[in-house]
């Protein structure tokens, strides 16, 4: 592990910072900055870090993430940990997974996706064994799209010219900008069911493969290429990870401490206020939910390029249904991940694009116990279900009421569940929590429930998303899902090394280390089976 960075001698001469939210992005800020000799101040409105990559943990002992269940791509944190002098690897375990998940086909086949080629190409040939050839070249043409695709990946874009470079167009022949996933899937698998394999993941960003840019690929390729894990302990295990190397660094981590709003001085930011009362700062990092706390933290006529009217009509993913399930009885033949896939996905993700709640839904069942038997007690099993559904604005447009459906919801994704083989829970059910897109709205302060933030179709990426140092006022800076490069944990660390970088240099503080980003292959971890 590398030796501790020494803090500089001169107290009264480090800038201040001050960070809003502790999610993910927010942590890793709050690690870049204090590395490099920033006084970092981190305000959390919860009793605990991580935002929703947090651990939930009941009084009978069982444990649930509360949102992301895997962890994808771990070089990027590693090097953030790094270049703080820490090791994520000594810090956290992580195990490799294999199979990555089982992907169940409504009323068709299963198949248990492996980043062992072999066996995936037999497990594709279950599908269509025409199919199996398509996945070599798919890795292949991938590789080449993400190393394209990495300069935008790693850097900020404060306007179309800075994306508009002679290396990035000659690569747009790769991305195919002007087709889907799914239609970019279509030169690799005939079979729709292949190509659902190699494109569910656009849920990730809370799209459909159907709408969303053929660009995404890379996710699933990410997935087969590096490997997806699980951090013993659950997803908040790095959030805490990231807390405490952020306390050895000096970081103050103020939890229940809820910003009221930001302080300006014409259009520089001063500060923040915290019940009342202003604290100081040079500069301000916002980690909050985009379409949440702008209208909250900065006043509409600051915010030219983003005011209310342009938020409340701005494009965002769909939302979840939620249910924690703390179950007596082991399940051992249920997978750490299982998706079920809809026999009728099209209509499926219509319904959701329209804001219709899916009467026969698609979703996901996290078995954390599967790999790891810390996140229930003996004999106990913690599971947690994921429905996508619309968010609320889009469901309200169409006068579902939540308050009023959650009962026969509930009931309708227990009986899911039985296509899996679990049976009827009800009676083996010890603890239950149930979050719906008004939970995610109101309770966990996600702008109109949309748990997967402001979509990624074109007109909302690159310089048209929000941007890393944020337009027409100086010194705030925003790290997370709602600003360049975009969603999904691997992306909101290289965005905060992207905006802590800036932030880094507008302050005249060291240079924030950039890495090597999505460039390489990660080291080996365990592999859990």
């Amino acid at each position: 592990m590398n030796a501790p960075l020494a803090a500089p001698a001169l107290q009264g001469s480090r800038p201040r910072v001050t960070i809003i939210g502790a999610g993910p992005g927010g942590l890793a800020a709050a690690m870049l900055l204090a590395a490099q000799g920033a006084r970092v101040t981190l305000h959390e409105k919860d009793e605990v870090v991580g935002g929703r990559t947090r651990t939930l943990t009941t009084d009978q002992g069982y444990r649930f993430d509360l949102g992301p269940t895997f962890f994808l791509y771990p070089r990027i944190l590693s090097e953030i940990f790094s270049s703080c002098g820490a090791s994520l690897e000594e810090e956290v375990e992580l195990k490799r997974l294999d199979p990555q998940y089982r992907l169940v086909f409504e009323g068709s086949e299963t198949i248990e996706a492996t980043s062992d080629i072999p066996r995936m190409e037999a497990e594709i040939a279950q599908l269509n064994p025409g199919d199996a050839a398509g996945l070599r070249p798919f890795f292949e043409a991938n590789r080449r799209k993400l190393e394209a695709f990495r300069p935008v990946l790693e850097n900020a874009f404060a306007s179309p010219a800075r994306f508009l470079t002679p290396g990035l167009l000659k690569s747009l022949p790769l991305m195919r900008p002007h087709q889907t996933v799914d239609q970019d899937l279509a030169r690799y698998f005939r079979d729709p069911r292949v190509r659902l394999a190699f494109s569910f993941q656009t849920k990730y960003l809370g799209m459909s493969p159907f709408r969303c840019p053929s660009l995404f690929t890379i996710l699933s390729f990410l997935e087969y290429e590096h490997g997806v894990f699980h951090p013993v302990g659950g997803c908040g295990a790095v959030s805490d990870a990231m807390a405490r190397v952020a306390g050895r660094l000096g970081v103050d981590i103020r939890l229940g401490s809820e910003i009221e709003r930001i302080s300006f001085d014409g259009r520089k930011a001063t500060g923040v206020e915290v019940g009342g009362t202003r604290h100081a700062a040079d500069a301000v990092v916002v980690n909050a939910d985009f379409a949440h706390a702008m209208p909250r933290l900065i006043p509409d006529a600051l915010r030219r390029r983003w005011p209310d009217k342009r938020i409340a009509k701005a494009r965002y993913s769909c939302s979840t249904f939620m249910l924690y399930l703390g179950v007596e009885g082991t399940f051992p033949d249920l997978a750490h991940h299982t998706i079920l896939l809809a026999e009728d996905y099209r209509r499926n993700i219509s319904q959701i694009e329209a804001g219709e709640i899916p009467d026969v839904p698609s979703l996901y069942l996290h078995h954390p116990g599967k790999t790891d038997d810390s996140m229930a007690p003996a004999g106990h099993t913690s599971l947690y279900l994921l429905v996508p559904v619309p968010n609320m604005r889009d469901a309200e447009q169409h006068g579902f009421d939540w308050e009023a459906e959650a009962p026969r919801y509930r009931r309708l994704a227990l009986d899911r569940l039985k296509l899996l083989g679990l049976g009827d829970l009800e009676p083996r059910i010890r603890y239950e929590r149930m979050v719906t897109p008004r939970e995610w709205r109101d309770e966990y302060a996600v702008g109109f429930g949309a748990t997967f933030n402001l979509s990624h179709d074109l007109g909302q990426m690159l310089c048209f998303r929000p941007r890393n140092r944020f337009d027409g006022v100086e010194g705030v800076y925003l790290v997370g899902g709602g600003t360049h490069p975009g969603s999904g944990l691997p992306v909101i660390y290289e965005g905060a090394r992207i905006s802590s970088g800036l932030l880094a240099r507008d302050l005249g503080l060291g240079a924030v280390p950039q890495g090597t980003g999505f460039a390489e292959i990660e080291p080996s971890y365990q592999t859990a089976r």
